[in-house]
């Protein structure tokens, strides 16, 4: 279903060549043009849904038959109300400022030379994820909107869906007298087309993986163009023994309830010793009603009598579904040594009124996104304000946390002078 300009490329590395020849002409875009050009891709997903929605199901049908798990078969649902959403989301990023061409540094040399640092886009941004076709349209419009190319490898289990949206996408561009061939995708060329993006050195100038944590693995250990890591969400509440009964329940089942497939629910609650008796029979009784299975040390298991015994095979996995690991610790101190252990540096929340407490949380706690009295499902680069996001980076370099437009575009410096050289 994809365009019949992407259809007479026949090889992967073809398309990324097309790609890498159409990120000249729209990194030169300016931010009217880009901001059109996400609108008329907005206006064509939702003209589209029927037809996005119907190559879904294909994917969903081949899921189950595949027993793909209910977190999986969620991730990859897209029905009317999501294809609204992402259009939705499309317009928002048509919206944000443009991320390019801002001036970030300047100075004057002695000689007068007049020098500005100013951002730039990278060129050709890469994404190989898997089961998630809402990040196809967030990728692509926020590769366009920072003025970059993109190449997408989204995975055999959204195929069919992926190659709608990109269909989609690239005709809306062509409408508008841009490039189609900036958004490519190599999904059908299967594993043969992830490892060619993987070695695309010089056409893809830097890969985004998102998904499994042996997905971002092989991608981080295999790959020889530079990698921003997007990294598993193994996510942390700590409930301290002043954590307020209310914030305590709310919170707790909104990070793992709300949608437990993704990277920022919650999948494991430190409870401080002080108050065990007084939050672990109503928190786990709300989590219980929402459908959540807890697996409990034997303190935690003393309150909660169908608690499955927990393993340490539990403290170190991101379930994605109704499933939450939970423990009895004595204090912060030793709730910060399990979080040390066990952490990915995604998300880690602490549920206080103790201002020490949450001031110590807040700085010695090493995660991207560190919190004290609020959901871990607030980080997401929509509710942080960057409308779509390409991931939730859980390393420290370019990038760090939900990543939006300013994390898309790389810098270079220009000087300008009147005949100086150097003495």
């Amino acid at each position: 279903m994809t365009s019949s300009v992407t259809l007479t490329a026949t090889t992967a590395r073809e398309r990324m060549e097309r790609a890498k020849a159409a990120s000249r002409s729209i990194g030169l875009l300016s931010d009217s043009e880009k901001a059109d050009a996400l609108t008329a891709i907005a206006d064509a997903l939702e003209a589209s849904a029927a037809q996005i929605v119907a190559a879904n199901a294909e994917d969903l049908a081949r899921g189950e038959r595949d027993g793909l798990s209910a977190g999986l078969l969620d991730r990859l649902r897209l029905d009317e109300a999501r294809v609204a959403a992402l259009a939705a989301a499309v317009r928002d990023v048509a919206e944000l400022p443009d991320p390019v061409g801002r001036v970030l540094d300047e100075r004057t040399l002695p000689n007068g030379v007049a020098l500005q640092k100013v951002s730039v886009p990278f060129g050709v941004i890469g994404s190989i994820y898997e089961a998630r076709p809402n990040v196809t349209v967030d990728i692509a419009a926020l590769a366009l909107r920072s003025g970059n190319a993109v190449v997408l490898r989204g995975g055999t289990a959204a195929e069919s869906s992926n190659a709608a949206l990109v269909g989609v996408m690239r005709d809306a561009l062509a409408a508008r007298g841009i490039d189609p061939e900036a958004i490519q995708t190599v999904d059908e060329f299967g594993r043969d087309g992830a490892h060619a993006l993987m070695q695309a050195r010089g056409l893809v100038d830097v890969l985004v993986p998102r998904g499994s944590a042996q997905l971002i693995e092989t991608v981080v250990t295999q790959s020889s163009v530079p990698v921003i890591e997007t990294g598993a969400g193994v996510v942390h509440i700590v409930l301290d023994s002043s954590a307020p009964l209310e914030w305590a329940e709310q919170i707790v089942v909104n990070a793992k309830a709300q949608r437990p497939s993704v990277c920022n629910a919650v999948e494991t609650v430190l409870v401080v010793r002080d108050a065990a008796d007084r939050l672990i029979p109503p928190v786990a009784t709300a989590l219980t009603d929402a459908g959540v299975t807890i697996h409990g040390d034997d303190e935690v298991r003393r309150f909660v009598a169908d608690a499955v015994p927990v393993t340490d095979e539990d403290w170190a996995t991101e379930h994605m579904s109704l499933d939450l690991s939970m423990r009895v610790v004595d204090d912060l101190d030793e709730a910060l040594d399990h979080i040390r252990r066990y952490s990915t540096q995604h998300t880690e929340s602490i549920i206080t009124t103790d201002d020490a407490h949450i001031e110590r949380f807040l700085a010695e706690v090493d995660a991207a996104v560190v919190m004290a009295n609020t959901s871990t499902r607030f980080t997401d680069g929509g509710e942080f304000g960057f409308g779509a996001e390409v991931g939730i980076s859980t390393q420290k370099l370019h990038a760090r946390g939900p990543m939006g437009l300013p994390e898309l575009t790389s810098t270079k410096w220009l000087a300008r002078g009147s005949g100086q050289i150097r003495a």
